[in-house]
């Protein structure tokens, strides 16, 4: 063992700690890894700084900005429809719908593609539910990978598998020869967590969705807001028909908010003073339970729950907001009655501060002040458009991810075409950001909005680590541990060999990129199936397979994608993976062990 050999496995020992132990943060780990074997000179700066340029790398930057642009344009609603009415509100069997789907889809697709796809209905379909992020995100993300094995075209180990086979004048395999040990492996992981899903998955909402959760707590316990949305219907004997909302006085007499108005399909957010009622229509209003009791019967209305207004009950697209009148405002000296607040912002004012006055009533003739702080609900969309630093400031913060209906065609084609890019030949990350670029330029996002689309822990997660495979690989680490295995496997049993070559592969894959595990591990496994007696493309399938088998820490691009969104740390990994990966290694050994040997 030479002195840059024993640095760089010291270095790696480090990570492993610091990674189990928690001590610092996952991307903050990274750094001082990649600073860490520059220092050393295990290798040199243009290597320990290669990962952000990686192909990797771009490839979940340019993953992240795809899945908020088809995010915001509203279509993966329709997804997420037809999942809670197939799955209900079942977390088990939502896991094992949504899990199965992505399974597949990564058997002919790059698997960060399947889970970057889902990610945002995912996302939705756990606010709807009430089902915390955390115990959807992870099996999703680990049906991807497992995906990944259903095909030899599903992942880079095995579409550069058969390249290696040919060098070594070993027979290659057809596209769907790893098919029964792909499903096997899927069909195990989507079992697990479906019968330990619950007992090894974090109960953890995200960062972002407790953020977002924290204020609106706040500013309903700080000024005692109405949060209870109550609906409504219109029937054709109310005396309501034909009349407007101010006709109605619903603020001024009964301190009723009317933040939607919904007639057939068509929903109406903060409708205008003047919106006259008609037959058919409902209400989803907020406040003072006997009013609203004393409102539905002096009008005649039927109360009735439905799931018109789902997302105003849930705050899944809608929610209270503070906004302050910076100095100088154009709407200085205004009334809301001369703004028009609902009829061109569509958001619904509850609230005015002014100086030490507190109005809750109809304060729609109340002249604005500079510094005033006003209450509004509203769709985050229309709220977070308020915020133009001219006549409103927002302090309340909003979901980062804001769904609209801006081009949602074009943004699902911009995604689907770098995916056909991709299975074009062109590499992963090309592809993906010509996807990127062309949501640019087609105006679905814009380049501001796709730079803060953009997780930066998650890319120096990827990038601090990647110099450190550069730096095995350059010292002749790995090679030494590969040779120091094959000493200690002479005249062992096949399966004996087999499961140290899977382990091998996947310790390699959780600190190297999966193709280079793979690169460097086949041509040595060859070597010692011809030496020992196994069938060389039997153990180099196993390698190329076990290079997936990357679920105990988040170095992998689809846990690192999920790592944020879900709100895990490294002892979620540790404690779900490492099942995962112990199943993963029983399965993989014995079926290659009983259909290739």
């Amino acid at each position: 063992m030479t002195f840059e050999i024993a640095m760089a496995l010291a270095v790696l020992a480090a990570t492993v700690v610091l990674f189990v132990s928690e001590w610092l943060r996952v991307d903050v780990i990274a750094i001082a890894v990649m600073l860490t074997l520059a220092w050393l000179k295990l290798v040199t700066p243009a290597q320990a700084f290669s990962g952000f340029a990686g192909n990797a790398v771009i490839s979940i930057i340019a993953v992240m900005i795809l899945g908020y642009g088809v995010d915001r344009s509203g279509i993966m609603q329709s997804i997420t429809g037809p999942i809670v009415r197939l799955a209900g509100t079942s977390e088990r069997r939502l896991t094992a719908l949504v899990s199965a789907a992505v399974g597949f889809i990564s058997a002919f697709m790059q698997n960060i593609g399947a889970a970057a796809l889902f990610l945002p209905a995912l996302l939705r379909i756990a606010r709807r539910t009430h089902i915390p992020e955390s115990r959807l995100l992870m099996p999703m993300g680990f049906a991807a990978i497992l995906g990944g094995t259903l095909t030899m075209v599903a992942s880079g180990p095995l579409i550069i598998l058969n390249d290696l086979l040919r060098q070594a004048d070993v027979p290659t395999f057809g596209l769907f020869s790893v098919t029964p040990v792909g499903l096997a492996l899927l069909a195990a992981g989507l079992a697990y967590f479906f019968v330990f899903g619950k007992s090894v998955l974090p109960a953890r909402k995200s960062a972002q969705e407790e953020e977002g959760t924290g204020a609106q707590q706040v500013l309903i316990e700080t000024w005692k807001l109405p949060s209870t949305v109550y609906e409504c219907a219109i029937g054709p004997d109310s005396s309501l028909v034909g009349r407007t909302r101010e006709e109605a006085e619903l603020w001024k007499r009964y301190h009723l908010n009317l933040l939607a108005l919904a007639e057939g399909d068509d929903i109406s957010y903060a409708p205008w003073r003047y919106t006259r009622f008609a037959t058919g229509q409902k209400l989803a209003l907020i406040g003072p339970s006997e009013d609203l009791e004393r409102f539905t019967r002096d009008w005649q209305l039927t109360p009735q729950s439905t799931e018109v207004f789902q997302s105003l009950r849930t705050g899944q697209s809608s929610g209270f907001a503070e906004l302050i009148i910076p100095p100088r405002a154009p709407l200085v000296g205004k009334t809301l009655r001369d703004v028009a607040l609902r009829k061109h912002h569509t958001v619904e004012p509850i609230l005015l501060l002014s100086g030490a006055a507190e109005m809750r009533e109809d304060f729609s003739d109340q002249p604005l002040q500079a510094g005033d702080a006003m209450i509004v609900h509203g769709q985050w969309e229309t709220i977070k458009a308020l915020d133009d630093r001219t006549n409103f400031v927002l302090v309340t913060p909003v979901a980062r991810h804001i769904t609209g209906r801006s081009k949602p065609v074009v943004s699902l084609a911009c995604f689907l075409g770098a995916v056909a890019l991709v299975l074009l030949g062109a590499p992963l990350a090309v592809g993906l950001l010509t996807g990127v670029l062309a949501m640019v330029i087609l105006r679905v996002l814009t380049i501001d909005e796709a730079y803060k689309a953009v997780d930066w822990r998650t890319v120096f997660l990827l990038a601090g680590l990647i110099p450190l495979g550069v730096a095995m690989d350059n010292t002749g680490a790995a090679k030494y541990i590969s040779e120091w295995m094959i000493r200690l496997l002479g005249g062992q049993h096949p399966i004996v060999i087999m499961t140290s070559v899977a382990v091998l592969t996947t310790l390699f894959s959780l600190f190297m990129s999966n193709v280079a595990a793979t690169v460097l591990l086949v041509p040595l496994v060859i070597l010692i199936a011809q030496q020992v007696g196994i069938a060389p493309r039997a153990l180099a399938l196993l390698v190329a397979i076990c290079a997936s088998n990357s679920f105990v820490l988040p170095t992998h691009q689809v846990n690192a994608l999920l790592m944020s969104p879900g709100g895990y740390r490294n002892a979620d990994y540790i404690k779900a993976g490492g099942i995962m990966t112990m199943l993963f290694l029983a399965v993989a050994v014995g079926l290659v062990y009983l259909i290739y040997t």
